[in-house]
């Protein structure tokens, strides 16, 4: 079975968070959990956690009449590992993106320093300042604006 494989499944992933959140559970404390968000049997959840074992995303290691569950690094490693090649389809939107966002609070930073200096205060959901400008795609008609009107007094 390939890392991706034993990752595919959500009883497994969520065992998997249990234990990245806790450290090291007992197999009790993980069927309770697990029983109880999916409605599956103590069996069911043992055969999770020996998917887990064989595959290098979990240890268990005897504690009395316990056995403790903690991750291990080898399972991640190896989805890691094989998901490394297809980086280069989303790390560079993703450094896009970060870049977009340090824009907007950029943007808004200087706003309201500048509404600051000059006596105006600006509220934090307007959306001159909150929102980043983002050009329509190419054929795509401009949004539309709702009019501004005076209140009438």
């Amino acid at each position: 079975m390939h890392a991706l494989d034993v990752l595919g499944d959500p009883v497994r992933r969520r065992i998997l968070e249990l234990l990245a959140e806790d450290g090291e559970l007992g197999a009790g404390e993980i069927g309770e959990i697990v029983q109880q968000e999916f409605g599956i049997s103590q069996p069911a959840v043992s055969q999770h956690l020996r998917v887990l074992r064989e595959h290098g995303f979990a240890t268990v290691r005897p504690e009395g009449r316990r056995r403790l569950y903690a991750l291990d690094p080898r399972g991640p490693r190896e989805a890691r590992e094989w998901l490394t090649p297809f980086e280069r389809f989303w790390l560079p939107k993703l450094d896009a993106l970060g870049t977009e966002l340090a824009r907007g609070k950029r943007s808004r930073r200087l706003a309201a320093e500048r509404a600051e200096s000059s006596g105006h205060a600006v509220r934090p959901t307007d959306p001159a300042v909150n929102a980043p400008h983002t050009d329509p795609a190419p054929g795509t008609p401009p949004a539309a604006t709702a009019p501004t009107t005076e209140k009438e007094t």
